[in-house]
């Protein structure tokens, strides 16, 4: 019985120093290369992303590689453009700073055929998107339950049925039963995506035997403007689907607003001066508590100083971001 036909779909967008590892890790799959075909959106990079996909391919003819215009310039869209030209009777969706493992297509082809999901996913293994010390403190935040809730595909063990999934595997015939990628989100087109999955009856389901790296970002700012944009969106996205709120993602607005609600009484009410400052120092040490058995573990105490760091700059912009877009 000869595979099923995989399409893997990529949105790309000046990714010159990570997509030459997500092709090799593609290249490794046990998965056989001839029932493999890549796709990848490109949103025109500026750097030489596709002079790294065209110098990959040269060197590699037997893998079925090819760039398509992603003139929007947004991953939903480059999504969809993927999708349009897919052939394979099984989607997976990857990130150009990801690196799937060497079982990565296998498995979830395997769990589509065996029932357990209509879209299904793994784990990821946070890694650095750069040297020095802000890299290594935002990989380990965004591992951390602290930092991202229960945002299972960060840090479970367990398989079951979840929310949502990073990198989805599914039947191209799903698209036909819930539609394409929603464009006029920027982001959390995925976890929307699986919301009208899961109205339409699937299951999306989350093994850790699947598993990929991700490659955090780099530096702070990266990092804030990142969550800001999460935060602005996963509002917009809430608006449809007020039900799909979880409180890990409603911590952090609620939290900005009760400083920004007590900074304000402050010249008025003289108790919240005491207030303000008894939260602030109540947040600040559990950030610390939470960095002491990270940085314990790498042997390495400068995440005493980036963890906190990282969680706040994580917790403050994604709440800023999705109050402001409340406002507006």
């Amino acid at each position: 019985m000869n595979p099923s036909l995989v399409s893997i779909i990529i949105p790309c967008y000046n990714e010159e120093t990570t997509i030459g590892l997500l092709l090799e890790a593609i290249l490794q799959q046990t998965y056989p290369r001839s029932a493999i075909e890549v796709i990848i959106a490109d949103g025109f990079s500026a750097d030489h992303t596709r002079a790294r996909v065209t110098d990959f391919h040269n060197q590699h003819h037997d893998l079925d590689l090819r760039i398509v215009d992603n003139p929007k310039r947004i991953i939903p869209a480059a999504l969809n453009v993927a999708l349009n030209t897919a052939r394979g009777e099984i989607i997976i969706r990857l990130d150009a700073h990801s690196m799937p493992e060497k079982s990565y297509i296998s498995r979830c082809v395997e769990a589509l055929e065996q029932a357990r999901g209509d879209n299904v996913g793994g784990v990821w293994e946070i890694r650095p998107g750069g040297k020095g010390w802000q890299a290594r403190a935002i990989a380990a935040a965004a591992a951390h339950p602290l930092g991202v809730g229960d945002a299972l595909y960060r840090f479970t063990r367990s398989a079951g049925e979840v929310d949502t999934v990073p990198f989805g595997a599914f039947r191209k015939t799903l698209i036909q039963a819930v539609g394409l990628f929603d464009e006029t989100l920027l982001t959390n087109e995925d976890y929307e995506f699986n919301v009208r999955v899961r109205q339409q009856g699937g299951k999306v389901w989350l093994d850790p035997l699947i598993r990929s790296v991700y490659f955090a970002r780099p530096d702070l700012a990266s990092l804030a403007r990142q969550y800001w944009r999460y935060g602005y969106w996963k509002s917009r996205m809430l608006r449809r689907y007020p039900k799909t709120l979880r409180w890990r993602q409603a911590l952090p607005p609620l939290f900005i607003a009760s400083l920004l609600g007590l900074a304000l009484l402050c010249p008025w009410f003289h108790p919240a001066v005491w207030l303000l400052a008894g939260e602030i120092a109540l947040y600040a040490l559990i950030l610390w508590g939470a960095s002491v058995p990270v940085a314990y573990s790498k042997q390495d105490f400068s995440y005493m100083i980036g963890v906190p760091l990282a969680m706040a700059t994580m917790h403050f912009a994604w709440g800023s971001g999705f109050l402001w877009s409340l406002l507006k």
